[in-house]
């Protein structure tokens, strides 16, 4: 289905320059960086390189994301009421920044002083992880909140979020290409994490300086709170209960949750599947396959996206996702190239997930805006990222306790065929049912490229309205 606007939404709006949308982009560097090893990497380093049991170690992810959840609305909506001279969601991303990163590399040490103790580990893991999402959502949230400040033109907001994901996924191969490369070297495992972790946790500190220096916060130079007190707003309550109201946003949370579920759900069994069923050496070159097929699709469904609507585009790009998923569950394991293949196709749709559920949110914004007068993108960001987290959460520790429940021994080098019967059905059937929900939620969503223009138009006759008054 093609949107195609009746009429101008309003002047045209100021193109961002690419210096800008590079340094925007470059702030998801780190995000990317460090979700991307969290995911594909830290179930498998907890159980085969800290010797943790599938449970705890699952148990580990789950409560650290469970806990990042949970302080994401806090964030989401401190970031909203924040004054500072450097602005709302700069100040909030200078002062954690670096301990973002150092906390990461902390997930990759296995302290000798704990020895081989599971509890001593895992409280251990716990702290290290519950702090760290603690300093990403403090980085990464008011990072996302910003994209709605810098320009409100529907393309310009497609355009930034694909150079967002670009770095995003481009951080991600450059993190799985050094582990490869680690991998390679005959290193002790525990050496190789470390240094995968150090590495990783310089370049993201970087990235979001390089996105500070190089972006400009609308809200900067606002004077103190105790100086010039924020205009009232809702209470904490009544603003969730008005975001959850908007039922565009509804359907974006469903479909994101959909195709991020699926997502974090197959790279966590990944590396699994490809070391004990495929038997591969290293899980890294079939992670760097779906990241860099994914990588190249990007700007490919942007641009078609101006054609056929983020709808049109999403039911491609999961339509394919979704084959690829399926096509995993038949494989036999010694069809090498065909996994590499399937991987290839999976990642061309997973682009998708990454470019339409935060496209579409910066419009259900501007809806709200339109209904209420007032801006919440942090509050719509937290409980967006909020649900996503707690999907993960469920998902980390159904893939941990599967593998206990049918027998995964992390001592063995091969498993039983009834563990590689559950990597199987983990990898492939469970995804894509979830994946087919989505498509049916992407079907129903409201928010076309010509209804956007409604919107913005009438939010601009209401501005020009307020300045001639």
């Amino acid at each position: 289905m093609t949107d195609t606007p009746s009429r101008p939404a309003r002047p045209p709006a100021p193109r961002l320059s690419l210096a800008t949308k590079l340094a925007f982009g470059a702030g998801d560097a780190g995000a990317g960086i460090t979700a991307t090893l969290y995911v594909f990497s830290f179930l498998v380093f907890l159980t085969d390189v800290a010797g943790l049991q599938p449970g705890l170690a699952s148990s580990v992810l789950a409560i650290g994301k469970i806990w990042d959840a949970f302080n994401d609305p806090l964030v989401g909506i401190l970031s909203d009421r924040t004054r500072s001279k450097w602005g709302r969601r700069h100040a909030w991303m200078i002062c954690a920044a670096v301990p973002f990163g150092l906390l990461f590399f902390l997930h990759w040490i296995v302290p000798p002083f704990l020895g081989e103790t599971q509890i001593g580990l895992f409280w251990y893991y716990v702290a290290v992880s519950i702090a760290f999402n603690t300093a990403f959502t403090a980085v990464n949230l008011p990072y996302t909140a910003l994209s709605p400040q810098m320009t409100q033109d529907y393309d310009e907001r497609t355009s930034l979020t694909g150079f967002r994901f670009a770095f995003s996924i481009g951080g991600s191969l450059a993190a799985l290409a050094f582990g490869f490369v680690l991998s390679q070297q005959g290193l002790e495992p525990t050496l190789q994490y470390a240094l995968l972790g150090g590495v990783s946790a310089i370049v993201s500190i970087l990235s979001v300086f390089w996105c500070v220096a190089g972006t400009t916060d609308p809200t900067a130079g606002d004077r103190p709170i105790e100086e010039e007190p924020a205009p009232k707003r809702s209470s904490w309550w009544q603003e969730l209960r008005l975001v959850f109201a908007n039922v565009p946003f509804r359907y974006v949370i469903g479909i994101y949750l959909c195709s991020w579920f699926a997502f974090q759900l197959t790279a966590t069994t990944i590396p699994y599947f490809a070391t004990y069923y495929m038997g591969l050496d290293s899980y890294f070159a079939v992670a760097l396959i779906v990241q860099g097929s994914a990588m190249l699709a990007l700007f490919a469904w942007a641009k078609l996206g101006e054609t056929i609507g983020r709808r049109g585009v999403y039911f491609l790009g999961t339509g394919l996702w979704t084959i690829a998923q399926a096509g995993l569950f038949a494989i036999s394991s010694d069809s090498v190239g065909l996994m590499y293949g399937l991987c290839a196709l999976a990642g061309i749709g997973i682009a998708t997930a990454y470019l339409v559920p935060w496209s579409m949110i910066v419009d259900v914004t501007d809806l709200d805006e339109l209904k209420t007068g007032e801006r919440r993108e942090g509050t719509f960001y937290s409980l967006m990222v909020l649900l996503q987290k707690l999907g993960l959460a469920f998902g980390l520790a159904m893939v941990g306790q599967a593998l206990e429940r049918f027998g995964f021994d992390n001592t063995l080098p091969t498993q039983s065929d009834s563990v590689l019967f559950v990597l199987r059905v983990l990898v492939a059937p469970f995804p894509a049912s979830i994946l087919a929900i989505g498509l049916v939620l992407a079907y129903f969503y409201p928010l076309t490229k010509s209804v956007h223009a409604q919107i913005l138009l009438e939010l601009n006759e209401r501005k020009e309205a307020g300045d001639r008054s």
